[in-house]
């Protein structure tokens, strides 16, 4: 589903990715850890076009979005067919990113109605359907003013399945959530890791990377150090920086 080959990036010259490649299969949830500063961020954004990449490769579902080119800059194709890939994935963001003048209905049904064209019907009918998945169908007339932030996080995740991608990027859903508010969030997506939604999640909550993920990738200094299963990585990490941070965490 994604296939990311020895990417690199850099901001005013400082590496922040630094030959980073990673594989998604159909079906698998993959956590991404790792100390702040890491580019666990940077590198999901890049994935979804929200940055582009200095060197290197990242195909979505056999679909070059960047392409490696000796001696140069990675090199995307035009911008439609940047768009069109990357309509393939919806991402969840740490801040919830709703817009606060619309109520829930109508931020879960912005997209459907003008990116892909749903008639207003479809796309109510889709919401309410998404809004009971996630438990607040009793708040689909609230402005996110209403709302906890966890209720946001919801919505966000509801707004993002509304584009029916078939691959859900998470950045750090929950870390800016109060500690009692962020199980809620999680067990929206341990459910959606259960009807195996394709999923790459840059997470702090060790307890989701240990039971919902496939797969565990630890990076550090914007490197890939370690990937392993999710029960072998926590059982017994192999590098030692990841045994630090798990032993902090933990």
């Amino acid at each position: 589903m994604i296939a990311a080959h020895h990417v690199g990036k850099s901001f005013n010259g400082v590496r922040v990715l630094d030959d980073v490649s990673l594989t998604l299969r159909k079906g698998e949830v993959v956590a991404v850890i790792g100390p702040s500063g890491s580019g666990k961020s940077t590198f999901l954004r890049c994935l979804i076009h929200l940055e582009t990449i200095d060197e290197g490769s990242i195909d979505i579902e056999g679909e070059p979005l960047a392409e490696a080119v000796t001696g140069g800059a990675s090199r995307y194709p035009r911008d439609a067919e940047v768009r069109r890939i990357c309509r393939k994935m919806g991402m969840v963001f740490q801040s919830f990113n709703l817009f606060p003048h619309k109520t829930v209905l109508e931020n879960i049904i912005e997209a459907p109605i003008t990116v892909k064209g749903v008639s207003r019907d479809q796309a109510i009918a889709k919401a309410e359907s998404l809004l009971q998945k996630v438990g607040l169908l009793n708040k689909r007339d609230n402005y996110p003013t209403r709302l906890s932030g966890g209720q946001k996080q919801r919505v966000a995740i509801a707004r993002a399945l509304a584009m029916e991608p078939d691959i859900m990027l998470f950045d750090e859903p929950t870390s800016a959530l109060d500690p009692e508010l962020t199980g809620e969030v999680l067990r929206t997506m341990k459910q959606l890791a259960d009807e195996r939604m394709t999923m790459l999640v840059v997470t702090h909550e060790m307890g989701f990377a240990r039971e919902a993920a496939d797969r565990v990738v630890f990076m550090d200094q914007g490197r890939i150090v370690e990937e392993a299963p999710s029960a072998a990585f926590f059982q017994s990490p192999k590098h030692e920086r990841a045994r630090a941070f798990l032993g902090q965490m933990l």
